[in-house]
């Protein structure tokens, strides 16, 4: 900790940051565009001067810009003096010079950075009345608008998109006074994050193409946090809704989740809440038309005489599949996976649970400075976790920046001293992946292979882990390398999932871990699962869906939130309906379960109901809803209640936390 004054005032900051960030920790409103939190400085915008003096004495002083200054100990700056805040406008007035001052009609209006910058500032009219420079917008795809025009040189996007993201598409070209933003040519932005270009730029030149057609502003929306569905990373999210309609996802920041960023899939991926081939009315072949209370009996009926079953589903919540094995009872409720998809997540479920290793959250990856991927597509199935390992490849040269006396905040100059070098990352999948650009070594092979190369690694690092048989001299020596960037490292991270459908490649993993652990690392361990609720399903115990084969025919099947013709082969979730006397299917789409059942129950959506989803880390989450439903639309768990309820069976519960 140390010391500065500002307007000579002492405050106590953390060291090892810039004055920008310290003053606006204490709570100091002082505008800036370039910086940003995770891309740190480049001084690119000048628009953070402040004057800072010499020392008590010293009354004349200078203008620096706060965000490349060190606030060390000692340091006497003032933001209020009169030079600086002259200076502070007449920056922005020259920024602005050439923007077209569309706020009215700029789908950023009401959340523009531009716009709180230019009234902190104090700039509110304009001088001059000479031509603006104008440029030609580009189209960038179905997700990211672009307006040229209203850019103001702050370099963000680039920063982030190529040298955060990894993007290679999206530059800047021209030079001086002539500087453009975007692609060499008109087409889709082809990083997996670049909608994330519409919240990290300040101004209105990059906007959201899937909510600039509903001609809503920000204060038309109401909005509440929620959870990302699409894989089991368990991103925060803003959901924003207007007349009955989930209109856009922002980033919610997370400090050990998702941080500022989304990927693509989790920000543009929610117009299934607002299809039209929505479930949004109960119907039943017993009951051609009845209410949801009618259906509910028509179920009950039917399981009077005998045998009832669950399944239930890791893309529901954890509320709605414990309901669901309450109403059932344990023995008759199955997890709604595959034998193999279900010994996998149990796996997985064990493996955690009893790793010596710290169990990594997305931002514990970003730290790391050696990675191993053992099997796993990470930008397919874990995106967000593909974006933290970006910031992992780098860890470990920028030791080079700080030999030279460089501060992490200084991200210019640290990565002009860091150039192109990576750290040790290593991958070992069966194909290509989007990652293959930071490795400094690529092992391809079968799972088999994947798995032995694993052990191989393990037992190099230490004797104490199984050794392979018959390991080939390609692979023994890739393991060697491989053992060796690890162990130079303090922090590594491995990482590995169930996408290909091997136990041995995620033991193998363990065994890494364990290995490393034992000889005095601090290692970092993941295991990336495919759906929202893989984990929270595991923890529940059900059994694998081809079990369903076997013993007495149910005389009602309840399917909640589940596909089975996505879990089995058809002609075996075929069967497994035709067994059971009346098949209720619980879902908010449909899908050819829906199509099969005799009974559909509409439930409700992520946007539209609450529950707690846990994430692949292990970590319990709530979400909440942002819209209300619409016809018969209910929370899946509530279905269930009103069954238990005709039945007899007391599972009345007034919130989620019961």
């Amino acid at each position: 900790m140390g010391v500065i004054y500002i307007d000579s005032r002492p405050y106590e900051v953390e060291e090892n940051q810039n004055l920008l960030q310290a003053c606006l920790a204490l709570g100091f409103d002082i505008p800036f565009f370039c910086w940003h939190p995770a891309l740190h400085s480049v001084g690119a915008c000048r628009q953070c001067a402040v004057k800072v003096f010499h020392d008590e004495k010293d009354l004349e002083g200078h203008i620096v810009m706060s965000c490349m200054t060190p606030a060390t100990d000692g340091t006497r700056l003032s933001i209020d003096d009169p030079e600086a805040r002259a200076f502070r406008s007449r920056n922005i007035e020259w920024l602005m010079l050439n923007h077209p001052h569309d706020c009215p009609v700029c789908d950023e209006g009401g959340e523009c950075h531009l716009q709180d910058m230019t009234v902190l500032t104090g700039h509110t009219y304009r001088r001059t009345r000479f031509p603006k420079r104008t440029h030609v917008n580009q189209e960038l795809g179905p997700f990211v608008y672009h307006e040229m025009n209203r850019c103001i040189q702050c370099y963000r996007c680039v920063r982030f998109y190529h040298d955060y993201a990894g993007g290679r598409d999206l530059n800047v070209f021209g030079s001086h006074g002539n500087v453009y933003f975007g692609r060499h040519e008109d087409g889709t932005l082809e990083s997996e994050f670049s909608g994330n270009l519409v919240e990290i730029c300040p101004t209105g030149v990059f906007t959201d193409k899937t909510f600039r057609r509903h001609y809503t502003r920000k204060w038309d929306l109401q909005t509440a946090p929620t959870l990302c569905v699409h894989c089991g990373l368990g991103c925060n999210i803003i959901a924003g809704e207007r007349y009955g309609m989930l209109r856009r996802v922002l980033n919610r920041y997370h400090d050990e989740v998702n941080r500022h960023f989304l990927c693509d899939r989790g920000r543009y991926g929610y117009e299934f809440v607002n299809a039209a081939d929505r479930i949004r009315k109960a119907r039943s072949l017993a009951v051609p038309s009845g209410s949801g209370n009618e259906m509910t009996a028509v179920i009950a009926s039917a399981a009077s005489s005998g045998r009832i079953v669950g399944i239930g589903s890791p893309r529901a919540s954890l509320e709605a599949n414990f309901a669901l094995r309450q109403l059932v009872g344990a023995d008759n409720f199955y997890s709604g996976l595959s034998a193999r998809d279900h010994a996998l997540t149990a796996l997985a479920l064990k493996i955690i649970s009893e790793s010596p290793a710290q169990i990594a959250s997305v931002s514990d990856v970003e730290k790391a400075d050696a990675c191993l991927i053992l099997g796993e597509d990470v930008v397919n199935t874990a995106p967000r976790l593909a974006l933290a390992l970006q910031s992992t490849a780098r860890q470990k040269p920028t030791q080079t920046a700080a030999g030279l006396h460089i501060p992490p905040w200084d991200d210019g100059a640290r990565r002009e001293a860091i150039q192109d070098e990576r750290g040790p990352f290593f991958i070992a999948a069966s194909s290509a992946t989007n990652l293959d650009p930071l490795a400094s070594l690529i092992r391809r092979g079968s799972p088999a292979e994947t798995a032995q190369l694993g052990y191989a690694v393990a037992h190099t690092i230490s004797p104490v882990a199984p050794s392979p048989e018959n390991v080939p001299a390609e692979i023994r020596a890739a393991a060697t390398d491989i053992a060796r960037g690890l162990l130079d490292a303090k922090r590594p991270v491995v990482i590995s999932g169930v996408s290909l459908g091997e136990e041995n490649v995620i033991k193998a993993a363990a065994n890494i871990a364990s290995a490393l652990h034992t000889a005095g690392r601090e290692p970092l361990f993941h295991l990336a699962l495919p759906e929202c609720n893989s984990m929270g399903t595991a923890l529940l115990q059900g059994k694998p869906l081809e079990d369903l084969a076997e013993g007495e025919e149910p005389s009602v099947l309840i399917i909640l939130e589940n596909d089975l013709f996505r879990r089995l082969p058809p002609a075996a979730a075929s069967a497994i309906m035709e067994r059971a006397g009346h098949a209720v299917a619980i879902d908010h789409s449909e899908t050819p379960t829906t199509a099969r059942a005799r009974t559909v129950l509409p439930a409700a959506s992520f946007a539209e109901t609450s529950g707690t989803l846990i994430s692949s880390e292990g970590r319990a989450q709530r979400f909440f809803p942002v819209m209300p439903k619409h016809g018969a639309v209910t929370d899946s768990w509530r279905w269930i209640e009103g069954i238990a309820e005709t039945l007899g069976q007391k599972l009345t519960w007034t919130n989620l936390d019961e």
